[in-house]
């Protein structure tokens, strides 16, 4: 698929081609149950033409058009629109819709320079409202839905090169300044064939999920891959999914969905809440990339997704560990096609040092998921302070170069020259050519695959040892079943030294309990699995535990909460430093929680 030169190119061909066959299928919620909305390759093309002549009207070809929407068809003919008209496509959360404020998308509005907001009539009076009241008086607003607004006959061909920027997909996170990677038209053909290749996908391909469209997951690999191959795709909101997940598994038999995924905790949950009952209606012999991605993937739970649904179908070899990020449009690796995922099991104490070695009897053991190989990039793994290559074997920060991996992020040039063209040293002054993207996340190479073991900034460091937060957490979650999984965060706070905070949900049923009994038992298996002091415990409800809408937990985000006392325990177990530090800490300023939602499995 060489031959195009932009993505625009090849959806325009792919729109003709198709004509009257299915591109979209969006199964919504409703009081009747779930009426198939279809939306045709002609019908896709007939509405992008429409509200790109609008678009091209007022001039936003090369500029950055604001897109919020709530799950539906709506949004993907407003995305093929910017691509239509050469705007500048920005997804974002609707601020009216889970939880979501105005104030993170005013934030995405003045960073991107938006020059219009495109939404639905539903929406389209507050969004007016909100744009009114911050002063966006130049910010025209449109209802794409409004069938008398733009003429597809007005439509004209954009002038496009493969640097031209394709969209802007803002990251998220816990900070009040959100960051937009630049993905031109070059990496969004370049990681998209990356994906065909690693997964395999072709034109019996059928796509599928309900991951939200703003985030690069659902973006690119269940509505913009099925563009780029030419298939379909049948898709449902992320509330669909959480209210009942067996909505998710009966969908993909009932269309024969072949290609899909979601973060970890999703399998999870359904191994979960799937009844036997429902189990006995489910066909998942169609499912042959079951992508597992976004977030640390566990063993624990492709053993039991694995088990739990191998009587319908559902075939080893179809888990799909992978990783990927939005700074490299998103996939970097995979684990080879036909393969069942890669688990490796190595000291807990060897870890801690940065090394690889397999576990001594008696001693705290580790497992690992590969996330598989990396084809269409070069990887290194690079120690964060010296930047010196390391050997395999030995864990540092991962480096990555391809043709996927953005320009950077939009208007930060200081930022860009340290994460995106960071150079590796030859530890006696010299360097390579640089052009490196840091990832910021640390791991491992190891018989080629890749290895992800976490996340550099969240390193937690008591008495020398380097502590994976996730591996405390997955600890702590498995010691007592009133534990929620998944539904946890950890890190470090200083005083004289550094201690260990646990912030851990409770199930409802859990809430009962004693939980002083509960707490103590928690610290004493930390202590005793990790040797480390586990003085400081906070039992909570369920939803306390901030994720992004991906579903990782937003630990940076905790930690600044609990430091400001804006965490409500339902039992609390503090070490007198830690205590006096949060009393000091409570008062001096607010946190910013706009772009933190509630914890995903709490809205079910």
């Amino acid at each position: 698929m060489t031959n195009f030169r932009t993505f625009t190119e090849l959806v325009l061909e792919r729109t003709e081609a198709r004509s009257a066959a299915d591109a979209f299928i969006f199964l919504p919620e409703d009081a009747q149950g779930s009426v198939p909305q279809h939306l045709t390759s002609a019908g896709l093309d007939q509405e992008a033409r429409r509200i790109a002549s609008w678009l091209q009207e007022r001039g936003a070809a090369n500029r950055q058009v604001l897109l919020l929407y709530p799950p539906g068809l709506d949004f993907i003919k407003a995305f093929t629109a910017c691509l239509y008209a050469g705007a500048v496509a920005v997804p974002g959360p609707l601020p009216t819709e889970q939880g979501q404020h105005f104030t993170r998308v005013s934030g995405i509005l003045r960073d991107a320079e938006a020059c219009a907001v495109l939404t639905d009539s539903a929406n389209a009076p507050q969004i007016s409202a909100w744009l009114s009241t911050e002063g966006f008086t130049d910010v025209a607003c449109l209802a794409t839905d409004d069938p008398t607004e733009g003429d597809a006959h007005a439509w004209h061909t954009p002038s496009l090169t493969p640097e031209s920027l394709a969209f802007l997909q803002y990251t998220s996170g816990s900070t009040s300044e959100p960051k937009g990677v630049v993905v031109s038209h070059r990496n969004l053909l370049a990681n998209e064939a990356a994906i065909q290749r690693s997964i395999g996908t072709g034109p019996d391909t059928v796509c599928g999920g309900w991951l939200p469209f703003y985030h690069d997951m659902g973006l690119i690999g269940h509505i913009l891959h099925p563009l780029y191959l030419g298939v379909p795709a049948v898709l449902m909101a992320p509330f669909t999914f959480l209210k009942r997940p067996y909505r998710w598994l009966k969908m993909i038999g009932d269309y024969g969905i072949t290609t899909g995924g979601a973060p970890n905790f999703a399998y999870d949950l359904c191994v979960r809440r799937v009844t036997d009952e429902q189990l006995e209606t489910l066909d998942l012999s169609s499912w042959t990339t079951a992508c597992n991605g976004a977030e640390p993937v566990r063993a624990e739970t492709i053993s039991a997704f694995t088990e739990r649904f191998a009587p319908v179908g559902f075939r080893p070899e179809s888990m799909f560990p992978c990783y990927g990020m939005a700074e490299t449009t998103l996939l970097v690796s995979g684990i080879p096609r036909g393969a069942t995922a890669r688990v490796l099991d190595v000291g807990a104490e060897a870890l801690e040092r940065g090394e690889l070695a397999g576990p001594r009897v008696g001693e705290p053991a580790r497992t690992l998921v590969s996330s598989g190989i990396a084809r269409d990039f070069e990887v290194r793994i690079v120690d964060p302070e010296t930047q010196v290559e390391k050997p395999e074997g030995h864990v540092g920060e991962i480096w990555l170069k391809g043709d996927s991996v953005a320009s950077g992020y939009w208007k930060r040039p200081q930022t860009n020259k340290e994460i995106f063209d960071a150079a590796i040293s030859d530890g006696t002054g010299g360097h390579d050519g640089g052009g490196w993207l840091r990832t910021g996340d640390m791991g491992v190479l190891k018989d080629g695959q890749l290895y992800v073991t976490g996340r550099l900034k969240e390193m937690v460091i008591l008495a020398g040892r380097n502590l994976y937060p996730q591996d405390v957490e997955r600890a702590v979650q498995t010691s007592d079943k009133a534990f929620r999984i998944g539904a946890g965060a950890v890190f470090s706070v200083e005083t004289d030294r550094e201690h260990l905070v646990v912030i851990q949900e409770v199930r409802p049923g859990g809430i009962s309990t004693d939980l002083h009994t509960v707490a103590s038992g928690a610290q004493r298996f930390i202590s005793k699995e990790f040797s480390i002091p586990a003085g400081n415990v906070l039992l909570v409800r369920p939803g306390t535990v901030r994720k992004t809408t991906s579903g990782k937990i937003q630990r940076t985000l905790m930690r600044k909460l609990f430091l400001q006392g804006r965490i409500t325990p339902l039992h609390e177990a503090l070490e007198p430093a830690v205590r006096a530090l949060v009393a000091s800490a409570e008062g001096t300023g607010a946190a910013d929680t706009a772009d933190a939602v509630p914890s995903l499995e709490s809205v079910v």
